[in-house]
């Protein structure tokens, strides 16, 4: 438990410190543990530390782990922070409270669905292809107007957009990017930043970050 209380300590004291001059509380960061290919003895320790926010990439990985944490644990928040399967956003709406990746038409009239037949309307964040990367998902900056638009027609609740710069660059630049469009069109809720710069995300504005490696420690 040491270990994780010590770096969970220490990336919330990274957050407050660059709060302090872009004038932010540091309430208003959402820290997200990234517990990805994590099990649930590795997992524990954090929420044993108070850590109550995580973030899965596969529904199918959260679904063996989370439900017995969850039933032990009945405050904690599970964000899905991966690509969905259109065929697996039923199961995503049971399970997640947040979804980080809600991309294209396709996943907006399959989360649709599932949320009319649950009953549950999941906070969904527009994943935006902030690079311009073809091997990423995300949808397409110019075509970010139009799809908002079917998100907010088709009821679903919009937390935000969110975005994965392109790897070995400057981070900056497209989380600045993101934060224009954002206020562009009066949405507020940003899910940028990683290990690696998530306090570069939240001196731009940042209200998510999807923490892991910070948190959990160097992959094996």
């Amino acid at each position: 438990m040491t270990n994780a209380a010590t770096r969970l300590d220490e990336v919330r004291a990274n957050i407050a410190r660059v709060c302090k001059p872009a004038r932010r509380k540091p309430e208003d960061v959402t820290l997200i543990a990234v517990s990805k290919i994590h099990d649930a003895i590795t997992i524990q320790p954090l929420i044993d530390a108070g850590q109550r926010v995580f973030g899965e990439n596969r529904v199918q990985e959260a679904q063996g782990k989370w439900p017995a944490l969850r039933e032990a644990h009945p405050d904690i928040e599970l964000h899905l922070i991966g690509q969905l399967q259109s065929n697996k956003a039923e199961e995503a709406v049971a399970l997640f409270d947040y979804i980080h990746a809600l991309d294209r038409p396709s996943l907006l009239t399959a989360l649709a669905r599932a949320m009319d037949k649950t009953g549950r309307r999941v906070p969904c964040f527009v994943q935006v292809n902030i690079g311009d990367e073809a091997q990423k998902g995300g949808c397409p900056i110019a075509e970010l107007p139009a799809f908002l638009e079917q998100v907010r027609a088709a009821d679903i609740p919009l937390a935000g957009l969110m975005c994965i710069p392109p790897a070995d660059t400057e981070a900056a630049p497209f989380f600045a990017l993101l934060a224009k469009l954002a206020a562009d069109h009066g949405i507020t809720g940003l899910s940028m930043g990683m290990s690696g710069d998530y306090e570069t995300a939240v001196m731009l504005g940042a209200t998510h970050v999807r923490v892991g490696t910070a948190l959990f420690g160097a992959r094996d």
